[in-house]
C-alpha cells in the first residue's frame, strides 16, 4: 500500500515576518491585559465560600444580588449553574465571620425572598490555600516548560527546543491574556486546561520538528526555508485534522457541559487555536532564525580505531 505524499504547497516561510509581528502584538496585548485587569481568580486561588442553591421556579439573579447587598454581603457573584432554576453564588472571605456559618446567614436571607430556595451544597476555601494554589500553579507552568525545553533539547537539537518552548510560552500567554480581557473566571479546572493546551501544543510541534529533521537528512541540497516549508506543508493535513476533531469535542463540552466546565472548555478551545498556528509559524520561525541547518542535525562522524595508522601506510 502506498502512502500519498502531501501536493500542498504553500509558502508559509514567506508571510513569517508578517506572523511574527503578529505574534508579538498579541503577546504585548495579553502582558497589558493582564498588568492593567489583572485575572478573575475563582474560590480555589483566592479563598472564599460558594454556595449552590435551587429554586422551585426561575432565579431572579438580579433581585438575588441586591438582597445579599441589603444583607451586608460585599464581593459576591451570582449566576445560573445548568439550568435557570439553579443558582450558584461565590462570596470573598469575610473578616470576622466563621465561613461555616456564612452559608447558614445567606440561606435565612434568601428564604426570605423566596420561600421555596433548597440549599444544595456549601464549600470554603481558606485565604492561606489560595494562596499556595496560586503558587503552585504558577510553578506547574513553568517546572512543565523548563521540562520540556530538557526533553527537546535531548531529542532534537537546543535550537528546536528554544522554537518550542517559545511556541508553549506564547500559547499560554494568549490564552491567559483571553480570560484577563473577558473576565471569565480563572480557577483549577482552567489551569488544568492552561496545562493541557501544552501538551497538545507541543505534540504537535514534535511532529512538525520530526518531519522537519528527516527531510533536513533526506534533502541536503535544499537551504533551511525550503526544508521547513516543505515540512509544514507535508504535515498541515494532519495538523489540521488533528485540530478539527479535538475542536468538535471542545465545542460540545462548551455549549452541553454546563457552567461547570465552561472555562475548561474555552480555555482549551483557544489553546487548540492559538496552538495549531504556532506549530506552522512561531516554533519552526524561531528555529529558523536561531540559524537551524542540516549540519546541526547530522550525526557525528566515529573515528575508527587505527584510522590514522592506515592513512599514513
Amino acid at each position: 500500500m502506498k502512502i500519498l505524499k502531501s501536493n500542498l504547497n504553500i509558502d508559509f516561510i514567506k508571510f513569517k515576518k508578517i506572523a511574527a509581528v503578529f505574534s508579538v502584538l498579541l503577546m504585548i496585548a495579553s502582558i497589558v491585559t493582564v498588568s492593567t485587569k489583572g485575572l478573575n481568580f475563582g474560590l480555589d486561588f483566592t479563598g472564599g465560600t460558594l454556595i449552590e442553591v435551587g429554586y422551585q421556579s426561575d432565579a431572579d439573579i438580579n433581585k438575588i444580588k441586591s438582597d445579599l447587598n441589603a444583607a451586608g454581603f460585599s464581593k459576591i457573584m451570582v449566576q445560573n449553574f445548568g439550568t435557570a432554576r439553579d443558582v450558584i453564588i461565590r462570596l470573598a472571605p469575610v473578616e470576622g465571620k466563621d465561613s461555616s456559618k456564612i452559608g447558614n446567614e445567606v440561606h435565612a436571607v434568601l428564604k426570605k425572598g423566596s420561600a421555596d430556595v433548597e440549599m444544595h451544597r456549601i464549600e470554603f476555601v481558606g485565604a492561606s490555600v489560595g494562596e499556595e494554589l496560586t503558587e503552585q500553579g504558577g510553578l506547574a507552568i513553568i517546572v512543565a516548560l523548563i521540562g520540556i525545553l530538557i526533553y527537546v533539547s535531548l531529542r532534537f537539537e537546543w535550537k528546536f527546543a528554544l522554537g518550542s518552548v517559545a511556541a508553549l510560552a506564547h500559547d499560554v500567554l494568549i490564552t491567559v491574556g483571553l480570560f484577563s480581557l473577558i473576565q471569565m473566571e480563572f480557577d483549577l479546572t482552567v489551569l488544568a486546561a492552561v496545562l493541557a493546551v501544552i501538551g497538545y501544543s507541543l505534540n504537535d510541534t514534535i511532529v512538525v520538528f520530526d518531519r522537519i529533521r528527516e527531510n533536513f537528512l533526506k534533502l541536503r541540497k535544499q537551504d533551511s526555508s525550503k526544508v521547513v516549508n516543505i515540512s509544514l506543508n507535508q504535515t498541515l493535513s494532519r495538523t489540521i485534522m488533528t485540530s478539527i476533531t479535538t475542536m468538535l469535542v471542545l465545542l460540545a463540552l462548551f455549549f452541553l457541559g454546563g457552567a461547570t466546565i465552561h472555562g475548561f472548555a474555552t480555555a482549551l478551545i483557544m489553546g487548540v487555536l492559538v496552538g495549531t498556528y504556532s506549530s506552522i509559524y512561531v516554533a519552526s520561525n524561531v528555529a529558523l532564525a536561531l540559524g537551524i541547518c542540516k549540519e546541526d542535525l547530522m550525526p557525528p562522524e566515529v573515528e575508527k580505531e587505527g584510522a590514522d595508522q592506515e592513512a599514513l601506510m
